[in-house]
């Protein structure tokens, strides 16, 4: 059963552009296309994995499932109901059933709040427990997490380290028994040598209290050990989307195959070529019609710059693609994938 389904989700915003640009490209108002047209649907107890470059709209995704951006477009339904549509009463246990775990602890955490506050803020905020529950389940939600509670609940922030905070951040999240976490690259600001012990804590968790989760990353050899689908994203478009093996084994999309031959081998021995696309991400700003990685794409043609975007396409049993040239055979991606 999908817990969560999202269809033509889409977030535009306007910028009006200073004098000199004004004078010098003649238009009033320009338009940032953060996301344009993304759909998916996510099971209960299951987790996805986002990918994508920065500035691809992956962030901008998850703020309005998380309902701290209204969609230009598009809907979000959680557990079939559509989220726009919510009163008050209903965003309260909407915001009891969603929660994010952001980026940066160095950022997310109030740095005048002890762990206790901390954790304990969000209860608080919605006044579902009493004093004395509260209490318990913080000291509860701390031990979850790896840190003793007669240790760390009277610390502040600075006197943790990034690992720490983190572990703190989860379970600022999960204190609330979500039914959907959101994980916003997590362990982007983390040292390497703890990232892997934050990695285990959030499978592990999401096995033991059954939720289902959107773990965002750059980086697909994690979204690989940690996620059973993948959605990989360009420029606030879905690209692919299929079970995160199918993908990472066989990826149809251009932009996907290049994230993929983009992990580093464990094998000295052996010699990666270089991935063919070139380039930066372009802005998103006003894009040109057309398939979004067009721009970059080694194998792009005159249809995929002049036609509209390719919709996608059901290239495999749960797996699809947006890309025109789906009727032609990927090139072997068996060395890169096995290094997932």
């Amino acid at each position: 059963m999908a817990i969560l389904e999202v269809g033509g989700l889409t977030k535009h915003f306007d910028i009006r552009p200073g004098l000199l640009g004004r004078l010098l490209s003649g238009k009033r108002r320009q338009t940032i296309k953060a996301v344009d047209g993304v759909s998916f649907t996510l099971e209960e107890g299951t987790i996805l994995g986002l990918a994508g470059e920065s500035g691809c709209g992956k962030s901008t995704t998850c703020m309005m499932i998380a309902k701290l951006h209204e969609p230009t477009a598009g809907t979000i339904r959680f557990k079939g109901r559509d989220i726009a549509g919510l009163d008050r009463a209903g965003l309260r246990d909407y915001r009891l059933a969603v929660q994010l775990i952001f980026q940066d602890p160095y950022e997310s955490l109030n740095p005048r709040f002890t762990v206790f506050d901390l954790v304990a803020e969000g209860p608080r905020a919605l006044g579902i427990w009493s004093r004395e529950e509260t209490a318990r389940r913080v000291l509860e939600a701390l031990s979850l997490v790896g840190l003793k509670p007669e240790e760390y609940k009277d610390r502040f922030p600075h006197q943790m380290s990034g690992g720490e905070r983190q572990r703190v951040g989860i379970a600022c999240a999960l204190i609330l028994e979500p039914e959907l976490v959101i994980a916003d690259e997590p362990l982007s600001m983390l040292d390497v040598s703890i990232r892997a012990g934050i990695l285990d804590l959030l499978r592990d968790l999401s096995a033991r209290l059954n939720f289902s989760c959107i773990y965002v990353s750059h980086d697909l050899s994690i979204l690989s050990n940690i996620s059973e689908r993948l959605l990989v994203m360009y420029l606030g478009m879905a690209m692919e989307i299929g079970p995160t093996d199918r993908v990472v084994r066989n990826p149809q999309h251009p932009y996907a195959r290049a994230l993929v031959e983009a992990v580093p081998v464990p094998d000295p021995r052996y010699k990666r070529p270089i991935p063919a696309i070139r380039g930066e991400i372009a802005r998103p700003i006003d894009p040109p019609p057309g398939c979004r990685f067009a721009a970059r794409c080694p194998q792009a043609m005159d249809a995929c710059r002049r036609d509209p975007a390719p919709a996608m396409r059901e290239v495999g049993p749960g797996h699809f693609a947006a890309c025109h040239l789906l009727d032609m055979d990927a090139p072997d991606s068996g060395t890169a994938a096995r290094a997932l």
